[in-house]
């Protein structure tokens, strides 16, 4: 359930019409709903009602906005980061450190060095070469890093490409058949204290089977690595859970999840991680923007909006589906191709879709945009960078400005020799 709906003809966010937004802020933009975020946080923590001993840590990649993050700190949510600004980003907004994970396959000793100043919770070591700088790094500044060694258990999650992580040619992790000899080796060192595994193997999941083979595997791994006589006493399983990005479209529900997530940890007796991120700020969100103009096209009208592939990319980096309906539908239908102004073919939000009558002017948004929407975006064709708004009730602010292209270009020199 989103709070995203019609009230009296007018599309909402909770109690806000969003033509107010549109007048007031401009499009395209970014509507949050708090509401939502709130409902979401809820319902997964809910979940894993079966789990004991739990953390959940926001994936932050999936939404860096700090009003966001300060609304999932206020829901107790830790904070997954994958580097060093969204790090900053979550302690911002009041993520106590030892209540962040950080992630990632290329920390930086710089970020490693912040990170241990910081006095962050966990790092997720992606290989051996890292934990050794780390134990490095650490030793030399009189501290221990909290840590887990990140597995690839070979898994096929089922996912585009491009969001799977667990399969054996991705770069995450350490190949599973040699995880119980890079842990004895970096658990050795002073510096840090190795104290579980962790694993994640993609993005969007559509049903669960794949995750509990990885996690069947990692609970094998668990076992041996206990056996060698090692301590393990936390585990990170990831994120993935999918969202329901098309109208009646059926996923496993966090109920579902934190049910055989329970089955198959429960006699692991360990603290479990977890790190959601599209399944709470996904369905938050949408783009609302506004209708530059209808043009003739040689099978179905273009319908161009002022939106882009600069403002959501998913579309036009992996043929991702959003759902585009009216702010103020009549209750007309077209079957249209929905495109934006970039000078790019590749500016194509959907083909030959069948969606509510529009027209020049009209005011239209992209569901399901809250999570990898704003934060995918840049200022190609130099259009500047899209604002973002939260709603609260029936009240809304502006939690990030619109940056002109303007703005951009006074960052920008011209060198002497060139003037």
């Amino acid at each position: 359930m989103d709070h995203f709906a019609l009230k009296d003809g007018v599309l909402h966010a909770e109690d806000v019409p969003l033509p107010r937004i549109a007048d007031e802020v401009g499009t395209p933009v970014y509507v949050y709903s708090r509401a939502t975020l709130e409902r979401h946080a809820q319902v997964f923590r809910d979940g894993l009602s079966d789990v004991p001993d739990k953390l959940i840590a926001f994936a932050v990649k999936s939404n860096p906005n700090l009003a966001v993050l300060k609304v999932l700190q206020r829901q107790g949510y830790g904070a997954d980061v994958v580097s060093v600004g969204e790090m900053r980003r979550a302690l911002a907004a009041g993520i106590a450190p030892e209540l962040i994970v950080f992630s990632g396959v290329g920390k930086t000793r710089a970020e490693l060095t912040a990170a241990l100043e910081a006095g962050i919770g966990q790092f997720n070591i992606e290989s051996e070469e890292e934990g050794l700088e780390l134990a490095e790094l650490a030793a030399a500044m009189g501290l221990t890093a909290h840590c887990a060694l990140r597995i690839n258990p070979d898994v096929d999650a089922g996912t585009h490409d491009k969001i799977s992580t667990g399969k054996a040619d991705n770069k995450f992790g350490v190949p599973i058949d040699q995880a119980g000899q890079i842990f004895g080796k970096l658990a050795s060192h002073d510096g840090v204290n190795l104290r579980g595994v962790a694993v994640h193997i993609g993005s969007q999941l559509g049903e669960l089977a794949p995750l509990e083979r990885a996690f069947a595997k990692l609970g094998e791994l668990v076992a041996a690595l206990r056996g060698a006589g090692h301590a393990i006493t936390h585990v990170d399983l990831g994120g993935g859970l999918g969202v329901p990005y098309r109208k009646g479209e059926q996923l496993p529900s966090p109920a579902e999840y934190g049910a055989m997530v329970a089955r198959v940890t429960r006699d692991w007796g360990v603290k479990l991680i977890f790190e959601p991120g599209r399944v709470i700020a996904g369905n938050a969100g949408v783009l609302l923007t506004r209708v530059v103009r209808v043009k003739r096209g040689l099978n179905h009208p273009f319908v161009i909006v002022d939106a882009a592939m600069n403002d959501l990319a998913r579309p036009a980096l992996y043929g991702a589906y959003h759902h585009f309906e009216a702010v103020e539908p009549t209750g007309a239908d077209m079957t249209a191709n929905i495109v934006g102004p970039i000078c790019e073919t590749g500016d194509t939000f959907a083909m030959g879709r069948e969606c509510d009558a529009l027209q020049s002017g009209d005011l239209a948004v992209f569901r399901t945009a809250g999570a990898y929407g704003a934060t995918m975006a840049s200022s190609y064709n130099s259009r500047g960078f899209v604002a973002e708004v939260l709603v609260d009730g029936d009240k809304f602010a502006v939690v990030a400005d619109r940056i002109a292209a303007g703005a951009i270009m006074d960052a920008e020199r011209v060198p002497e020799w060139l003037a």
